[in-house]
C-alpha cells in the first residue's frame, strides 16, 4: 500500500504524532484533516527531499536495509535488530535502536498492518520506498567524481566461468588429495593456478580468514568462491581424503557460460551476505553510480558509510576487496588507473546483473530474481 492508504488505516493517535512531527496545522480530532495535512506536506517533492537529506546516518542505514529486504512485514523485534546493526556500524553506543524505530514511526515511515493478522507487524509505504530510492540515487550520483576513460583498464568478462571449467577439468584429470585440515596441498593449488586465466597468489601464513565461505580460510578469494560454488552445485565431492568430479560435474559442459555467470553472481551474494548483510543494496548503488568512469575514492566516500566492518575487515577493505574486486572477477566492473587514483566503470554485463536487484512487483522491496 501507498502512504495515503496506510494513513487511512492508521489510528488517530498515530496520525497526530505524524502531524506534530511535520508541524501540520490540523484539528487533532479530525482524521480527514490530519490525513490531508500530512499528504500535503509529504507530497511536496522539495519538502520530502529535505526530510531525507536531514535523516541521521543510522536512519539512512536502517531504511536502506528495509528497502532491500523482500519481507512485506516486520515484527518489532526485526526492526530493533536492524536498527541495532545500523547503530553498531559506527560504534555509536549513545543511540538506542528502539529510538530509531520510534522516530521513523512518528515521521510516517513505518505503519502497522491493516488486517487482524498484521496489526502488530510493520511496513513502509511503497511510494515512500520509491521516493527514498530516487533521492538516494540522485544524491549519490551528484557526489561522484567523473573521470575520462583510462589509457588501459582491467576487465575479466566471463573468465570466472571459463576458469570454473578449467577447475573441473583439473579435478577430472588429476588425483587431488586433501591434507589433514581438509584443504588442497599447495602443489595442487599452484598447478591449478597455472591453468587459470586469472591466477592468484597462494595464501601465506597468519592473518584472519573467515566469514566469506567455508573454503575461504584455505584458498585465495577467487579460488575459494569457485571451490565453494562447485561443491554447492555438486560438481565436485570430497570423498575421504580426495576430491572427485561428480556425474553432474561431468555434465557441466552443457551449461552456457552466461548462465553459469548468473548463477555465480547469485551464489556470491548468498555466500557473502553473512559478512556483508547489505551486499545486495551496495551492488545496486554501485550499479547506479558507476555507469560512466568514476573515481573509486568518490564512490567509497559516499557508499562507504553504508558498509559495516566485519571483524578483521574495516569498511575500506570490505569495499575494495570483498565488493569491488569480486565484482571485477564477476565481470561486472572495469578497473582503471588515473593520476588521481583508481577508477571503475560498470560493464554492460554488470549492468545486466545489477538489473536483477530491483523492486519486486508486489512492492515488498528490492529482491534478487
Amino acid at each position: 500500500m501507498n502512504l495515503a492508504d496506510m494513513l487511512t488505516f492508521a489510528d488517530i493517535m498515530h496520525l497526530n504524532r505524524i502531524a506534530v512531527y511535520y508541524d501540520c496545522n490540523c484539528k487533532p480530532n479530525s482524521k480527514h484533516e490530519l490525513i490531508q495535512g500530512i499528504l500535503t506536506k509529504l507530497g511536496s517533492s522539495s519538502f520530502f527531499e529535505t526530510q531525507v537529506r536531514e535523516l541521521r546516518l543510522s536512519e539512512v542505514r536502517f531504511l536502506n536495509a528495509l528497502l532491500f529486504d523482500d519481507r512485506p512485514y516486520f515484527s518489532m523485534e526485526d526492526l530493533i535488530a536492524i536498527a541495532k546493526q545500523s547503530v553498531e556500524e559506527d560504534g555509536n553506543s549513545g543511540e538506542r535502536p528502539r529510538d530509531i524505530v520510534t522516530r521513523l514511526r512518528s515521521s510516517g515511515w513505518l505503519f502497522n498492518g491493516s488486517t487482524h493478522s498484521t496489526r502488530y507487524l510493520y511496513q513502509i509505504p511503497l511510494d515512500m520506498k520509491e521516493r527514498f530510492r530516487r533521492v538516494m540515487v540522485h544524491d549519490l550520483q551528484n557526489g561522484m567524481t567523473r573521470v575520462g576513460e583510462p589509457p588501459s583498464y582491467r576487465e575479466e568478462g566471463h573468465l570466472l566461468a571459463e576458469d570454473l571449467r578449467l577447475f573441473l577439468q583439473y579435478v577430472e584429470q588429476h588425483e587431488v588429495p586433501l591434507n589433514p585440515e581438509g584443504a588442497w596441498y599447495r602443489r595442487n593449488q599452484q598447478q591449478l593456478m597455472e591453468h587459470f586465466h586469472i591466477p592468484e597468489p597462494l595464501l601465506g601464513k597468519g592473518g584472519w580468514r573467515f566469514g566469506y565461505g567455508p573454503s575461504f580460510k584455505f584458498y585465495p578469494d577467487r579460488m575459494a568462491l569457485l571451490y565453494d560454488y562447485a561443491r554447492h552445485s555438486r560438481y565436485i565431492e570430497e570423498k575421504g581424503d580426495r576430491v572427485v568430479l561428480t556425474a553432474k560435474g561431468e555434465e557441466h559442459r552443457e551449461h552456457t557460460i552466461e548462465d553459469e555467470m548468473i548463477q555465480l553472481f547469485r551464489f556470491w551474494l548468498r555466500l557473502y551476505k553473512g559478512a556483508v548483510p547489505n551486499l545486495l543494496s551496495l551492488v545496486y548503488w554501485i550499479g547506479e553510480c558507476a555507469r560512466p568512469w568514476t573515481s573509486s575514492e568518490s564512490l567509497f566516500m559516499h557508499i562507504g558509510p553504508l558498509i559495516r566492518p566485519f571483524y578483521y575487515d574495516n569498511p575500506r577493505s570490505v569495499f575494495d576487496q570483498r565488493i569491488i574486486r569480486m565484482m571485477l572477477h564477476l565481470g561486472m566492473l572495469r578497473q582503471g588507473e588515473h593520476s588521481t587514483g583508481p577508477s571503475v566503470q560498470m560493464s554492460a554485463w554488470g549492468l545486466k546483473l545489477a538489473g536483477e536487484c530491483r523492486i519486486g512487483r508486489n512492492g515488498s522491496g528490492i529482491r534478487l530474481h
